[in-house]
């Protein structure tokens, strides 16, 4: 560690410079702010420094083939390239219209057709293995370590929970430890993406991305005292139907057998100098393959009416409520009134294992057709096993009937088989104009971006799990953005109208309920990244709460600009988002009431009204209760936002003559 400060002193102006050791290389950021080492000696190593602090001491990178060759040890290297990036691209349905990606690029390349490439921004680094050779690669294992200086206190997402009792099959869906580097839970492995506070104010998010045809990374503890190793599903030989999820019973002993000419996944690593600075992060974009569609037009995201979190339970008509053709039409006439361009109909309508099996329940012909009358799309629900196995059949099928595209649950795992499922199904998916949105999935990696239909991913633990769960959803709500957020769109599902205290709240499945108050669900539609965003709760509970629901459904779900206004991680949450000349301020926090100063200087000059819903007086008491104002606004304002426990803020701007 003493050898750092000396040795970065040096390098201060430069942007590449050899050390003393031939085998020693630097890189710095365009700016600075970050430089690379990377040592190539028996092994290859890299460490980062941000600004003068270790970020990652040395650690160790190799890839193991089945063969017994490991590219990474006693190499000789063949070139090492420096390549100045600096470029723009128009994003699809994402946060902000265009990404700006600046970095410097640095690629050792290898005798025996392979290299590491690797990327420095300014708040962020990145490498891969890239090879470039014939026939296949049986990829036995591959060493990726993440070694801290000191004892840092991370968010680590955890789960035991595994599926049919077998590791490297769960939801991806956990609350955050936030425990030092050496409590990390035993016998367990957390999923990406993770952070880590390293002090001085900032945080290292560990990432991944471009994940393709390749397991997964989780993250375990390695035999550094502070440090962190990938770990990966081996390779699935067979597997076999549990319930609806179709879990691996037999592993090989490699991780993956894959082309022998590739580029491999990026791993990433993001500093912040301030935990807001994590609310506008596009690392993931930068580094994704670029859009594999030449059109992709008709891909249209926007707001669903969703049935299964309220359980189907509308009141005050005069059929039976359920999995029905007349519940579904009641649902579409709400979405036609509401201007949302679709409804889900989820888990009930065909058979699990079957797609092509459709329950007689719904005249599934019938319900299209309404809701094309009524400018309303319908989404189909369906498991992974169900599209994997018959999607050849019922994608036409389902394209011709109309359906604007699935909604696929239960991948519930990330081995190579089922990373490569995704990209197949988002590939056919396309030709025949169908979105995608994966639930019961692993974190995004950029997929989003190489396939714009896919517009929705889970891997987070959403609304859904307060049907039976009883845990501190206000802090996890102020983590999600931070951490979560980072690798892509979450379908965390918002919008309960049954707002509850901790004081009185308690799971219920039929008609459940959300911790923390009206203010914070409705700050969630802002805040949370989702191209295909639900309106969980009920069609008649939304036409209950009418001024909400008209605030709802005014929130885009794509954006042209992103500006953090304040933050702390698992704290509270401030983030305003533009969509033309309007403005969507979100504010949040957890348990802890708190005052909040929001400045509004980003704000182009003139002047402005603000649609505002706030906490009310008894928010304290009645989690339901809230204030809507319209207020007079102009750039530079500064506003006091008062937040109670589990409480919210949200705005609506637009420009005024």
């Amino acid at each position: 560690m003493k050898r750092y400060p000396l040795l970065f002193a040096c390098l201060l102006n430069t942007a590449i410079l050899f050390a003393a050791k031939p085998k020693d290389f630097d890189v710095k950021s365009p700016a600075g702010a970050m430089t690379l080492h990377v040592t190539v000696d028996s092994a290859i190593q890299w460490s980062v420094m941000h600004k003068g602090l270790p970020v990652i001491l040395p650690s160790k990178i190799a890839l193991h083939l089945e063969d017994g060759e490991v590219l990474g040890e006693n190499v000789k290297i063949i070139s090492s390239p420096v390549q100045n990036i600096n470029t723009q691209f128009a994003a699809i349905d994402y946060i902000k219209s265009t990404v700006h990606d600046q970095c410097t690029q640095f690629t050792l390349n290898f005798k025996g057709d392979y290299s590491l490439v690797f990327r420095v921004y300014d708040d962020a680094v990145a490498y891969r293995f890239v090879t470039r050779r014939q026939g296949d690669l049986t990829i036995k294992n591959e060493e990726a370590n993440f070694n801290f200086a000191d004892d840092d206190k991370a968010f680590l997402p955890i789960q035991w929970d595994y599926r049919a009792g077998k590791m490297f099959n769960s939801s991806f869906e956990a609350l955050y430890h936030e425990v030092k580097l050496s409590n990390f839970p035993k016998d367990s492995l957390a999923f990406l993406p993770c952070l880590v506070d390293i002090g001085q104010g900032k945080k290292v998010c560990v990432l991944e991305g471009d994940l393709q045809d390749y397991p997964g990374m989780y993250l375990d503890p390695n035999s550094s005292a502070h440090g962190l190793k990938g770990v990966y599903a081996p390779y699935p030989l067979s597997a076999e139907v549990h319930g609806i999820n179709f879990i691996p019973n037999s592993r090989a002993d490699y991780i993956s057998k894959t082309s022998g000419t590739r580029s491999f996944p990026w791993r990433i690593i993001v500093v912040s100098e301030q935990d807001k600075d994590l609310l506008n992060q596009d690392i993931i974009q930068k580094l994704a393959t670029p859009p594999q569609l030449a059109d992709y037009s008709w891909v249209k995201p926007g707001q669903v009416a969703w049935d299964w979190w309220n359980n189907w339970n509308v009141t005050h008509v005069d059929f039976k409520a359920g999995i029905n053709t007349a519940t579904y039409k009641y649902y579409i006439d709400f979405a036609a009134a509401n201007h949302l361009p679709y409804i889900i109909m989820d888990e009930g309508w065909s058979n699990d294992l079957d797609l092509m099996q459709a329950k007689p329940v719904v005249n599934l012909q019938e319900i299209i057709d309404y809701g094309k009358q009524k400018n309303v799309g319908v989404i189909l629900w369906a498991t992974w096993y169900a599209v994997d196995h018959g999607m050849d059949k019922a994608f036409p099928y389902y394209a011709r009937m109309g359906i604007k595209g699935f909604k696929i649950d239960f991948f519930d795992r990330d081995d190579q088989i089922v990373v490569a499922s995704t990209f197949a199904i988002a590939k056919l998916a396309a030709q025949y104009k169908l979105m995608v949105d994966y639930h019961g999935m692993f974190k995004p990696t950029g997929l989003q971006r190489t396939y714009p239909n896919v517009i929705g991913f889970e891997g987070v633990k959403g609304l859904e799990n307060f049907k039976w769960a009883n845990e501190d959803q206000p802090r996890y709500v102020n983590s999600i953005p931070y951490i979560r957020m980072m690798a892509g769109p979450m379908d965390y599902t918002p919008g309960a109208m049954r707002n509850a205290t901790q004081a009185v709240y308690r799971p219920v499945n039929d008609n459940p309920m959300s911790k923390g108050t009206r203010c914070q669900q409705l700050a969630e539609y802002v805040i949370f990244t989702a191209p295909l965003q639900m309106l969980s709760d009920n069609p008649t509970t939304y036409m209950r709460e009418q001024e909400c629901t008209d605030f709802i459904t005014k929130i885009p779900t794509v954006f042209d600009e992103t500006m953090p206004m304040d933050g702390k991680v698992g704290e509270y949450t401030a983030l305003a988002r533009r969509k033309g000349d309007t403005w969507f301020v979100g504010a949040t926090t957890n348990w802890t009431p708190r005052e909040l100063t929001l400045d509004f200087s980003f704000l182009p000059p003139g002047n402005y009204e603000a649609e505002i819903f706030k906490d009310g007086v008894n928010a304290d008491r009645d989690a339901t209760d809230y204030k809507k104002e319209i207020v007079k606004l102009k750039s530079g304002d500064k506003i006091p936002v008062q937040l109670y426990g589990g409480g919210g803020w949200a705005a609506r701007i637009w420009p005024v003559k």
